[in-house]
Order: structure tokens, then C-alpha cells, then sequence
């Protein structure tokens, strides 16, 4: 290793700002971990003239983020400009000059990232990309080299601030999801559109990724099933309650069979587990090993300096890492590149959960038997069932948790339901979810 380790930063955003600052605030104690300086000598921005929070004296600053990721003499490229299609250029710029790459852009590498990995590899350099998910949780590294030892049966987690802060407002003060969302727009933990997040889409990036680690497959961004908190109200989320389970937004791999499940959805979670309990824009994930059983990560999974202290962990640890072997270097993906291996993802009309299912009814003799007669002929027993008798004439509202049953028997149970005479539209259906 020379006498420092220069880096290029490419974006000056929160983040960008966020590691510049870590790098020269906490300098001393880098050196000591590093064995030399870890500089910032070259960043990027395409507005050069605004005004930021971080020192920028000493560092060579580029209008063009391609050229800083093609010319610059650093050893290190973080990319921190978002999006995928200048992020994609860049990153692979920087692996074509056999430059080690530290991003957190999951989109890019949910999307991408079978093709960078791939040229990573063949370049001989390090792509690390801890900030990608669950900003400061340090769950990347957890799966890929904590857990190693283990066959990893399941990950699920909250790993969607934005969702998680309206599900939560919606929980503790009773707003609807669309004064929610205006709320989190309000204080900035929402975009100004929202679908990203609102949808599901952010989720999924992650979900991705934490799968690709934790079973040894590809990245499979475009095989999850996904479905958004648009439908939740504040009635099931009182309902809810009352059966004793809180709604959150959950990522979830888990293994069934010879392949995986890959779901993000509204869920029903006990509320005296570990996820039911973390409210706010705060991030969770819980992993089950087949050696340690059940463990939890918890905290800030967004915010300028939460992620910045990721991406630094990675600068760090490719830092290290350009004085050793890479062949030595902990594989991307965890698993070694050739030992990848495509896995079946099951049909979301195939996996089996529990199901929340709020109906509007006629007040009328007879519904309850009726309802649950249709169940029984599908099958599904019935774990928990509540009857609201109607205010004012309104109809009446029957809710219910079934037990594990396969999604389509549900969805035609469901159907069957919908044609009855006395069941009105906009039911609800939620999955629930067991832990523990």
C-alpha cells in the first residue's frame, strides 16, 4: 500500500457531504485503523457553484462525473449520484480502469447488478455496496461474512423508512394514508412523488440484493412480488390491533423447497416481536440461520450521516483490501462468482401465510354462517374473527385472521365471497406473518 489511499467521490449530495466529513473528522481514528490516510483528493458534482457543508480545500473538483470515474488519479471510486443510467456508466468507467468501486444505489445494483459484479470480477477489484441497504445497519456485512457459517432460511425486514413513518403515523394518531404521506412529504422523508417508496419499489431493490447474499443466487429484482401500503386503512390497522398485530411493510426471502419466496407487502406481525416494534422512519431486519436461530439488526436505515458511515465502512474495507490478495477478498454476492446458482422463485399464488381479511356486509340474518361456510368448504380454518355491528345504518364489517393456507385458496375462497348478495366492494387482504 502507498503512503495514503486517495478517493473519488462522485455526487455531492447529503451523502457525498456526509463522507467527506466523516473522512476528515474522524481522520485520526481511520489512520489508526487503515495504517495510512485515507484522503479525499478528487470530487464530483454536475453544479460545482453551490454552496455545501463539507471542506473542499485540497480536493480537485470535476463538473463530469465520467471523467473524474475515467481520468482521476484516485484509488478508490464512490458513486453517489443515483439513478442507474449515469451510475452504471461510471461505475463500470471505474472497473474498466480497475478501480474498486463503493456505492449505495441499490437500484443500480438490484438492476444492474449481475453485469457490474461480472465485470468486477473479471477486472480483479472490489465493488462494496453496505450503504445499499438499511442506510447505518451493518447488514450486509452481518449476512455476508458474520453469518457465513450458516445456511440463512429466511431474512425479513422494514427496510423502507418513508413506508414505515406513514404505516406508523397512521397507527398512532389514526390519520389516513393520504394525510400521512403528506406529513412525511412535509418533514422530507418522502419524495414529492412518493411511488417509489409508497409502492414498494424501494423495498424491492433491497430485497433483492439481501436475497443474492443470503441464498447464493443471482440478483432478481424483476422476479419479487410486490404490492404497496396504498390500500391500508385506519380502520384494519384498528382491527388489526385488536387481534393483536401491528401493519407493517416487509421485505421477506425465505427458503420453501428447492427455491426461494420473494414477497414485499403489507403484513400482519404480532405486535410482541422484535419488527412490530420499530416505528418511525427506522429500519429493521431480522435473519434466521440454521446455526444462531433468530437475530435482529435495528436502527437508522436513512439520513445523510447514518449512510455515510456505511459507505465509509466500505472505503475502509477496500482500503484494506488493496494491499491483500483479491483473490482473498469476501465475494461480492457471499458466494463465490462461479458457485451462483439460479433458484426457483415461487409464485406469490403459491406461498402460504395467514390471512387478514376485512369484508362490509348487509346487516342481515345469516352472513356469518354463510361467510364462513365458504371457508370451510375451501378448507381454512379461521384463527380469529371479529363482527362490528353497524352505526347509523351502515352495514355491518366482518374481519378475520385464517390459518396457513396457500394464497390462491385464499384468493378463490375470497371470489366466492365477492359474489354474494350481502358483501359489498373494497374488501381488504392483508398477509400475516409468524416469527419466532
Amino acid at each position: 500500500m502507498s503512503t495514503s489511499v486517495k478517493v473519488g467521490v462522485v455526487g455531492l449530495g447529503t451523502v457525498g457531504q456526509g463522507v467527506l466529513r466523516l473522512l476528515k473528522n474522524n481522520a485520526a481514528e481511520i489512520t489508526r485503523r487503515v495504517g495510512v490516510p485515507v484522503l479525499v483528493t478528487d470530487a464530483a458534482a454536475r453544479d460545482l457553484t453551490r454552496a455545501r457543508d463539507c471542506d473542499l480545500s485540497g480536493v480537485r473538483l470535476w463538473d463530469d462525473p465520467l471523467r473524474l470515474a475515467r481520468e482521476a488519479e484516485v484509488d478508490i471510486v464512490v458513486e453517489l449520484v443515483g439513478g442507474k443510467t449515469v451510475a452504471r456508466e461510471l461505475t463500470l468507467a471505474a472497473i474498466a480502469r480497475r478501480k474498486p468501486v463503493v456505492t449505495a444505489n441499490k437500484a443500480l445494483l438490484a438492476e444492474n447488478g449481475n453485469e457490474i459484479f461480472d465485470a468486477a470480477r473479471k477486472a480483479g477489484v472490489v465493488v462494496a455496496f453496505e450503504a445499499a441497504v438499511a442506510g447505518g445497519i451493518p447488514i450486509i456485512k452481518a449476512i455476508r461474512e458474520g453469518l457465513a457459517g450458516n445456511v440463512i432460511d429466511s431474512v425479513a425486514g422494514i427496510i423502507n423508512g418513508t413506508c414505515n413513518y406513514i404505516l406508523t403515523q397512521m397507527t398512532e394518531k389514526g390519520e389516513s394514508f393520504a394525510d400521512a404521506l403528506a406529513v412525511a412529504q412535509r418533514l422530507g422523508y418522502a419524495e414529492a412523488d412518493p411511488t417509489f417508496d409508497v409502492e414498494g419499489v424501494d423495498a424491492a431493490h433491497k430485497l433483492a440484493i439481501l436475497a443474492a447474499i443470503a441464498f447464493g443466487m443471482p440478483l432478481s429484482f424483476d422476479r419479487i412480488a410486490r404490492e404497496g401500503i396504498g390500500k391500508v386503512t385506519p380502520e384494519d390497522i384498528k382491527i388489526a390491533q385488536v387481534f393483536g398485530y401491528r401493519v407493517k411493510l416487509l421485505g421477506i426471502a425465505k427458503r420453501c423447497g428447492d427455491g426461494v419466496e420473494l414477497r414485499v407487502h403489507p403484513t400482519l406481525i404480532a405486535d410482541d416481536t422484535l419488527l412490530a416494534k420499530v416505528d418511525g422512519v427506522l429500519n429493521a431486519v431480522v435473519v434466521h440461520g440454521n446455526a444462531v436461530g433468530q437475530v435482529g439488526f435495528y436502527g437508522r436505515g436513512a439520513g445523510g450521516d447514518a449512510t455515510a458511515s456505511a459507505v465509509v465502512a466500505d472505503i475502509l474495507d477496500v482500503a484494506r483490501a488493496l494491499a491483500a490478495d483479491a483473490r482473498h477478498a469476501v465475494p461480492a454476492l457471499a458466494f463465490q462468482p462461479d458457485a451462483l446458482r439460479p433458484l426457483p422463485v415461487l409464485p406469490i399464488r403459491d406461498t402460504a401465510s395467514p390471512f387478514y381479511l376485512r369484508l362490509r356486509v348487509a346487516d342481515e340474518p345469516g352472513v356469518l354462517s354463510q361467510l364462513t361456510a365458504i371457508l370451510a368448504a375451501h378448507d381454512i380454518s379461521v384463527e380469529a374473527i371479529l363482527q362490528r355491528e353497524p352505526r347509523g345504518g351502515d352495514d355491518a364489517t366482518v374481519a378475520l385472521i385464517t390459518s396457513v393456507i396457500p394464497e390462491h385458496r385464499f384468493d378463490d375462497a375470497l371470489a366466492e365471497m365477492q359474489k354474494l348478495p350481502f358483501v359489498r366492494a373494497g374488501a381488504a387482504r392483508f398477509r400475516v406473518e409468524k416469527f419466532g
